[in-house]
């Protein structure tokens, strides 16, 4: 067997910093004394929990002043609502979960203190089979006739 001729390469090779490691303000300060170009950017708002975000309701009770002031749920359609949950054998729980809202919106709209949206309205009206708006407020809900 005739012996190989074998080229030997020795390559090394330094890895470059990681992710974080080239953020640190250590790798920062050694580019810039290697006279390397380095860019800093700040990021607004970034990683920070974005769950809490002031609502549109929340900002304008915020602004609210003895002269200016939000409707509220009228204590008559807070007594209808209770009626209405009480006949059909409901918690304020139960009525909550079926129209997928919070025991607490339930539980201001009875007392009054909620302002009123008329999305949450017409599910209450649906769930409890009786009117909250406009003039008939407590009589019972008229199925909408399908018309062909």
């Amino acid at each position: 067997m005739a012996e190989s001729d074998w080229d030997t390469v020795t390559v090394l090779r330094k890895k470059g910093p990681s992710g974080a490691q080239a953020k640190s303000k250590q790798a920062i300060t050694s580019a810039q004394r290697r006279g390397e170009d380095v860019e800093t950017t700040k990021k607004w708002a970034a990683g920070q929990n974005k769950q809490h975000l002031v609502s549109k309701n929340t900002a304008k009770l915020d602004r609210e002043t003895e002269e200016l002031h939000h409707d509220r749920v009228s204590l008559e359609v807070g007594k209808v609502i209770q009626k209405g949950r009480q006949e059909k054998g409901f918690t304020q729980k139960d009525l909550a979960t079926k129209i997928n809202e919070k025991p607490q919106v339930i539980a201001d709209y009875e007392s009054g203190k909620a302002i009123p949206s008329n999305q949450v309205m017409g599910k209450i009206e649906r769930a409890i089979g009786l009117k909250l708006r406009g003039k008939d407020i407590g009589l019972p809900l008229e199925p909408k006739s399908k018309a062909k």
